[in-house]
């Protein structure tokens, strides 16, 4: 497997450079005077004008940026003198104008290459939010942990095209022809839908800023699912030849979305709810015993009672090898949506309906090192969670070396110290907890000393939901070997698109041009590239996921069996009140066990300098963190800093 996973990582790095290589060479004199003319001769030979060959002979080249004219070599030269189809014509002879035009045409020619290079950038946008991308994963990526990067390049990209829409308005205003911004060329470029493509840009690009997407997320997510009209009108304005260099990405994303779709239409089962005594969740799910994730991994929720749109990612608490039929995730009570749920949640409701995406997460995570250190601000100690229940099912193993554990935890007021209950599963015994050294350093920022323990009486709650019919347990979209089966939705939706692509422009787009004399509209063509896409994902993303489902169907009715006697015992206390009652009884060992490993100190920070250069004494340590963007800074200087060379740093980030 492991050789398997190498030569497909090997491939991928291939295709990937030669792609690149592609890019590269487009804008060299080379590829527009020695090799697009070699390709037009030799596709001009096989029966085809320049202009007809279909979008299938240029994805087998991964591009080929020419203009689909007849006359593309002359109209592109006179657009590079600053001629083209806007009608611009040189006035005079005299050196002055011909200074003047030719001043003009350098600088409709720079507002094209600004286009160019923003386009470049949408050639990578869409790979990072592929949830469940097949690519992100061979080079150690997630979704999560790559968002940055389609921030970064929606950023870059919205900023060119502003640029290259302000050249352009500029160019017309000097020439007099403004009214080309509303132009709708059928043999060139749209005008028009440029326009309405920036327009929508722009709203999109504005209220994608942090203040909108962590103040006013609702205003970013509505805003932001604009971006099917934003592809719309933005292929349709850079025509069907650019449209093919950027689609690897879109394709990904949209199998993707659509497969998201699909797992969305269902109901997961709700088995509980604990709300601990800091007003945090946790929701426990019914799941397949095939449903496999690792730990730091997250699941999206929807509640339609809540928001008929709305999807928000929670992190999985709860380990898919030590607990084989649940699934849990928790839910700090910040902003409008979780306000709401955590209402729902308190009233006398006895089901609930959810939707589910996921789980998504790393493709592995490496915990074998001799210590770790965890260290949290606030809810990010919840990846942890998942990650110390893994080390608990691994320490079943008596060959397997555990390492030592110690987690740094960072909170403003004490009850937060409720998070500690969810460290050991509900029904851990004794035994499985035996080999784990686990040591918590617990840190209340804002408090300078205990509560009174009157003030922390309040038990923890656990509330039970009644299945419905229609519930089923969460299940990979594509049942088991679910890589397996992506990979034949991919496979089998591009290879039906390069067919139907070829098959419309042969037989319909070709005789249109033969026959008339008359140029294909330049705008159908992408629209006909973009439909077929589309219709070729729709085909087989359905055909396989009814196939799998109807496969699996006697698994789902085993497992909705289960789901009705789905069963835990929870403790009625919470950790932090037991800090404060230490001559209280505890009622479980496990979670006595928690008490007795945690030190709390109050009003002050962590000094991860210290703590970190303390565990010098280990050959090889690893440091993980997940927190406030300022910790995890902090945490990575000094893992970097060269001082201690055995810290092995590696940073989870939710923060979109």
């Amino acid at each position: 497997m492991g050789d398997m996973r190498n030569l497909l990582k090997m491939s991928m790095v291939a295709v990937f450079v030669g792609w690149m290589f592609i890019w590269v060479m487009i804008s060299t004199n080379l590829f527009k005077n020695k090799w697009t003319p070699k390709m037009t001769k030799h596709k001009s030979s096989a029966s085809y004008r320049s202009h007809d060959v279909y979008c299938g002979s240029e994805l087998s080249l991964f591009a080929y940026p020419k203009e689909t004219h007849p006359n593309s070599k002359q109209i592109e030269d006179k657009r590079e003198n600053g001629e083209g189809d806007d009608g611009y014509e040189p006035i005079g002879d005299s050196d002055s104008n011909r200074v003047y035009f030719f001043s003009i045409a350098k600088f409709r020619a720079f507002g094209l290459r600004i286009g160019y290079v923003g386009h470049y950038c949408w050639a990578f946008l869409f790979f990072p939010v592929t949830r469940a991308s097949t690519i992100l994963p061979l080079v150690g990526l997630t979704s999560e942990s790559s968002i940055k990067y389609h921030i970064w390049l929606g950023h870059i990209s919205n900023f060119l095209f502003l640029a290259h829409t302000v050249i352009f308005l500029i160019y017309w205003a000097m020439t007099n022809q403004l009214m080309e911004t509303f132009a709708w060329n059928p043999t060139y470029v749209p005008n028009l839908a440029g326009t309405i493509a920036m327009v929508i840009g722009i709203v999109m690009w504005v209220t994608s800023f942090p203040y909108y997407r962590r103040k006013k997320f609702e205003i970013f997510f509505y805003t932001h699912h604009l971006y099917g009209l934003y592809i719309i009108f933005y292929m349709i304005h850079v025509g069907d030849s650019w449209f093919c260099m950027i689609l690897p990405n879109m394709f990904l994303f949209f199998i993707d979305r659509y497969l998201r779709f699909l797992q969305s239409t269902k109901r997961s089962r709700l088995v509980s709810a604990r709300i601990l005594p800091s007003d945090n969740l946790e929701l426990t799910f019914s799941k397949t015993p095939g449903l496999q994730y690792t730990p730091t991994s997250i699941l999206f929720l929807h509640v339609p009672s809540i928001s008929k749109l709305q999807w928000h990612p929670f992190t999985i608490t709860s380990n898919s090898n030590l607990e084989k039929d649940k699934l849990s995730v928790v839910i700090r009570r910040q902003g409008t949506w979780t306000q709401k749920l955590y209402t729902h949640l308190s009233s006398s409701i006895d089901s609930l309906e959810v939707s589910t995406e996921g789980p998504y997460g790393p493709n592995s995570l490496d915990l074998r090192h001799d210590s770790l250190i965890l260290v949290s601000g606030g809810s990010g100690v919840t990846p942890f969670i998942s990650v110390i229940r893994e080390l608990i099912f691994q320490a079943q193993n008596q060959s397997t070396k555990i390492p030592d554990v110690l987690l740094v935890c960072a909170f403003k007021y004490y009850h937060d110290l409720a998070f500690l209950d969810l460290i050991f599963p509900p029904d851990i015994s004794v035994s499985d907890i035996s080999r784990l050294n686990l040591r918590i350093e617990a840190y209340i920022t804002q408090e300078n000393k205990k509560p009174e323990a009157a003030d922390d009486t309040r038990l923890l709650q656990t509330k039970w939901f009644k299945p419905q019919p229609l519930d089923s347990p969460i299940s990979p979209v594509l049942g088991p070997n679910n890589i397996l089966w992506l990979g034949v939705v991919i496979l089998s939706s591009f290879v039906m698109f390069l067919l139907l692509i070829a098959i419309v422009t042969r037989y319909y787009i070709y005789p249109v041009d033969r026959n008339t004399g008359k140029i294909y509209n330049f705008s159908y063509r992408v629209l006909w590239d973009m439909f077929l896409g589309c219709v070729c994902i729709f085909i087989s993303s359905s055909a396989v996921f009814l196939w799998r489902k109807k496969v699996n169907k006697e698994g789902d009715k085993e497992s909705k069996k289960q789901v009705q006697s789905v069963d835990f015992q929870t403790p009625t206390s919470s950790p932090g009140s037991w800090f404060c009652s230490h001559e209280r009884e505890l009622e479980s060992v496990p979670y006595q066990s928690i008490v007795q490993a945690t030190s709390v100190h109050f009003g002050s920070k962590p000094n991860l300098k210290k703590i970190l250069f303390e565990a010098e004494g280990s050959e090889d340590v690893g440091v993980m963190v997940c927190g406030p963007r300022k910790m995890r800074h902090e945490v990575a200087r000094i893992c970097s800093s060269g001082l201690a060379k055995n810290l092995h740093f590696e940073a989870i980030s939710f923060n979109w």
